[in-house]
C-alpha cells in the first residue's frame, strides 16, 4: 500500500512530533488533548529543547499512563523550533512512523482531529487542518508565498467558498501532516532557521514535489493569547527581539533556497526584505508600542548578508533519491 492510500492499520503509524521550550504548562494541556483523539495516533514523540522548567517531569508523569507509546528526546541545547522538528522528524522516521504530524506546544488538538484529516491522505501528502485561536474564533492561516518577493501574502476571501480543501505552497509547523514519504524526497526540516519561516520554507519545498492542501476542517485550538491588531484581511501578532532576528536573518537561507531552485530574483527579493522589514518596524509600533528592537531588525539583516555570502552553504539533502515527478509552484 502506498504512503497516500489512507491511514490504516493504527492509523499507518501515525506519530505526533512536539517541539517544545519552557512551557510544561502549555504542554501538559496539548498532551491532555491528545489523550481525548479518537481514533489515536500510534506513538507521540515530544522533542524537549533543553528546557529549563519542569517539562521533563510533565513528560515523564504523562507517559505513565498514556494510552500510546509517548517518548522524549531532550536536547542538549536550545535549536529552536527549526531544530526541534528537524530532531524530531528524523527520530519519528527511524522509528517507523508513516505520517508526522508536527506541531508547536501551544495548541491543543480537537478529538475528531485524526479522522478529519484521514480523509484527505489518499490525494495529498502535506495536509494543514484548521484552527481556532484561544478565544473560540478561527485563526487566520491562508497564505500563498511568492518565490518573486522571497514572502508569503495572505489570500482575501473565503478560500473555502468554492472548495473544502484550499491548494496552497507555504507550510505552518502549528499543525502540518506530512507523509513519511514526502519527507523523504524532500529532506528534513532546515534547523538553521532555528525559528520564523522555516515551516513557510518546508511547505514550499513540499510544494515543489506534491500540491500542499489546506483543508476546511478544524483540528487545532491555540492555547496561547498574544497581543495582536486587526489588518482587516488577517491579524499582525507581537513577536520577540529574537524573532525580529531571525525574521530579517533567515531572509539569507530563503535566499539560498530560492538559488538553488531557479527562482531567485535579487530585484524581487530586495522589494521583499523591504516588506519583511516595516512589517515588523509596523508590529513594533502598532502592536507593542515601542521602537525598542530596530536594532535586532539591522542585525538579522547584517547576518543575511553573511549567509548569502557563505559559500559552504548548501539546502537540505533529500533522504532519497527524487522522484522525476515534480510540480512548479
Amino acid at each position: 500500500m502506498s504512503a497516500v492510500q489512507g491511514l490504516a492499520a493504527e492509523e499507518a503509524a501515525l506519530t505526533i512530533v512536539i517541539a517544545t521550550f519552557n512551557r510544561s504548562g502549555f504542554l501538559a494541556g496539548l498532551l491532555q488533548s491528545i489523550r481525548a483523539l479518537d481514533p489515536a495516533p500510534a506513538a507521540v514523540l515530544v522533542v524537549d529543547n533543553a528546557s529549563t522548567d519542569d517539562t521533563p517531569e510533565v513528560v515523564a508523569a504523562a507517559s505513565a499512563d498514556f494510552p500510546v507509546p509517548l517518548q522524549s528526546i531532550r536536547l542538549e541545547t536550545n535549536t529552536g523550533g527549526a531544530g526541534g522538528f528537524a530532531a524530531g522528524t528524523e527520530a519519528a522516521l527511524a522509528a517507523g512512523a508513516q505520517w508526522l504530524w508536527l506541531m508547536d506546544d501551544d495548541v491543543e488538538v480537537l478529538p475528531g482531529a485524526v479522522a478529519s484529516l484521514r480523509k484527505w491522505t489518499g490525494r495529498y501528502e502535506c495536509i494543514h487542518g484548521r484552527r481556532y485561536d484561544d478565544a473560540g474564533a478561527p485563526f487566520f492561516w491562508q497564505h500563498r508565498f511568492v518565490p518573486f518577493l522571497g514572502v508569503h501574502l495572505p489570500v482575501r476571501g473565503n478560500v473555502f467558498r468554492d472548495s473544502p480543501v484550499f491548494e496552497t505552497n507555504v507550510g505552518c509547523f502549528e499543525g502540518m501532516l506530512i507523509s513519511a514519504a514526502q519527507v523523504r524526497r524532500i529532506g528534513l526540516p532546515d534547523a538553521r532557521y532555528f525559528i520564523n519561516g522555516d515551516d513557510l520554507m518546508y511547505g514550499w519545498l513540499a510544494s515543489l514535489d506534491r500540491p500542499v492542501a489546506y483543508v476546511n476542517e478544524f483540528v487545532l485550538r491555540k492555547v496561547r493569547p498574544q497581543k495582536q491588531i486587526d489588518l482587516g484581511i488577517r491579524h499582525l501578532n507581537d513577536s520577540s527581539n529574537l524573532g525580529r532576528f531571525t525574521s530579517m536573518r533567515n531572509r539569507g537561507h530563503t535566499a539560498r533556497y530560492l538559488q538553488a531552485h531557479g527562482r531567485f530574483s535579487p530585484v524581487g527579493f530586495g522589494i521583499g526584505t523591504f516588506l519583511t522589514a516595516a512589517k515588523e518596524l509596523l508590529r513594533l509600533m502598532a502592536v507593542e508600542h515601542t521602537l525598542h528592537g530596530v536594532e535586532r531588525l539591522w542585525a538579522g539583516w547584517r547576518g543575511s548578508r553573511r549567509i548569502l555570502r557563505d559559500p559552504a552553504w548548501t539546502p537540505m539533502p533529500p533522504l532519497e533519491e527524487p522522484s522525476p515527478r515534480k510540480q512548479q509552484v
